[in-house]
């Protein structure tokens, strides 16, 4: 029999993630490729059939593996026990341009989008997703269920700790070797945020609004 791989959401992110997943698939030519999503069982979505996740474990597949795509840590932490109580296998789905250096580990069910980088002797959680054109930087420790968006700069000896969320192009500051700058459990960095001291659990960083200048102002008049 063949086996069966599927990315669990077929909404914006998950469709982003099949066609790296696909190109993740062993060398089976036998084997299926599906969207987990019960909201839109029966559908189709850029070639690959959307099934519910019953459905999914009924299927007589010798070997059933899953990536989560879910955006939201607490729904994604959610389907991760799921999986682990229906003993669906993880998927770690990675770009094929990822670059990890030496010294990393990287937790189960994990997503790493094209041209994400992870440097050197880091440590990250389960069900990390990192999107496109973010990097971690050296030493850092990074927590279960973290996100990252688009274009996130977590620059090195920094600690992030569980379910935290930190928005498109935010900028972590470097820490210290044995005095980590700290990203407490639960919090949030906004779009464009800069942090540069420690947050505290389940704080709220929010970037400074940009300036309307006048034009005047602009050509130094």
């Amino acid at each position: 029999m063949s086996n069966i791989y599927a990315v669990y959401g077929a909404s914006g992110f998950g469709r982003e993630v099949m066609p790296l997943a696909r190109k993740m698939l062993p060398g089976d030519n036998d084997a299926k490729l599906v969207f987990i999503d019960d909201g839109k069982a029966g559908e189709i979505y850029n070639g690959y059939e959307v099934i519910g996740f019953e459905n999914f474990l009924r299927s007589d597949q010798t070997i059933k593996k899953v990536c989560l795509a879910i955006a939201d840590s607490s729904i994604r932490k959610e389907l991760f026990d799921k999986l682990e109580e229906s003993q669906v296998e993880h998927w770690s789905v990675f770009a094929q341009n990822v670059v990890i250096l030496d010294g990393c580990r990287i937790g189960e069910n994990s997503v790493l989008a094209p041209f994400v980088t992870l440097t050197s002797n880091i440590s990250v959680g389960k069900s990390f997703h990192a999107n496109l054109y973010s990097y971690v930087g050296h030493d850092c420790v990074i927590g279960d269920f973290v996100t990252f968006a688009p274009g996130v700069k977590c620059n090195g000896n920094v600690k992030i700790e569980d379910n935290v969320y930190i928005g498109s192009g935010a900028i972590i500051k470097q820490g210290k070797p044995g005095k980590p700058l700290v990203i407490g459990e639960g919090a949030a960095i906004s779009m464009g945020a800069i942090v540069s001291k420690n947050v505290p659990a389940g704080a709220l960083v929010v970037a400074t609004p940009s300036k309307k200048m006048q034009r005047k102002e602009r050509l130094g008049g």
